[in-house]
C-alpha cells in the first residue's frame, strides 16, 4: 500500500463491487473497521520521516501492522494483489501469516502466474495463484456454488447454525 499511488484502494473497491452479489463481508486495510491512526496521513508522514531521518515518526505506525494482521486472523480467506515492480513488505507478511493458518490465500500477480516468485509456489497451492481478477472471480464463484470440490487443504465450511452438527 505504501508505494501505490492510491494506497491500494482502487483494486479493493472494484473487487468488492464485482463480487457484491456473493454477500461477502470485507475486511479492507484501506478502510479499517476500527478507530485508528489516519493511515493516509501516516503514509504521507512516512515519506517525510525518511527524508528527515525521523525514525520515531517512521515507527509510529505500528498499530497499522497490528490491525492489518488481526484482520487477516479474522478473515476466512485472504486476497492479495502482487505487482512485482512495486516494493511491498506487509503483503508478504499477510500472505505467509495467513498461510500458516491454513486458510485460503488467493494471489493475483499482475505480471502473470508464471512470473510469480518460486517461493510463492512452494508456499501456496498453485491453484490459488492467478494472473487475472477474472480468474479469481470465477474461482470464488465456483467455491460459493459448491462447484469447486477440491479444497487443497484450505477451505473449511462450518455449519454455524448447527443444522449439520452431529
Amino acid at each position: 500500500m505504501e508505494f501505490m499511488p492510491d494506497f491500494g484502494a482502487d483494486w479493493r473497491k472494484k473487487f468488492r463491487s464485482d463480487l457484491a452479489d456473493l454477500g461477502l463481508i470485507f475486511l479492507d486495510p484501506t478502510n479499517k473497521p476500527i478507530e485508528t491512526v489516519d493511515e493516509v496521513q501516516l503514509l504521507a508522514d512516512i515519506k517525510i520521516a525518511r527524508e528527515t531521518e525521523n525514525y520515531e515518526l517512521l515507527a509510529s505506525g505500528r498499530d497499522v501492522r497490528h490491525i492489518d494482521l488481526r484482520m487477516c486472523d479474522m478473515a476466512s480467506f485472504v486476497v492479495a494483489n502482487l505487482d512485482l515492480d512495486t516494493p511491498t513488505c506487509g503483503t508478504w507478511e499477510e500472505i505467509f501469516d495467513s498461510n500458516r493458518s491454513k486458510k485460503p490465500v488467493l494471489v493475483r500477480c499482475l505480471q502473470g502466474k508464471r512470473n510469480a516468485p518460486g517461493w510463492l509456489f512452494w508456499t501456496l497451492p498453485h491453484q490459488h495463484i492467478f494472473s487475472t481478477w477474472e480468474e479469481i472471480y470465477t474461482y470464488l464463484r465456483n467455491v460459493d456454488a459448491g462447484i469447486d470440490n477440491e479444497s487443497y487443504g484450505r477451505w473449511l465450511f462450518f455449519d454455524l447454525a448447527g443444522d449439520k452438527v452431529r
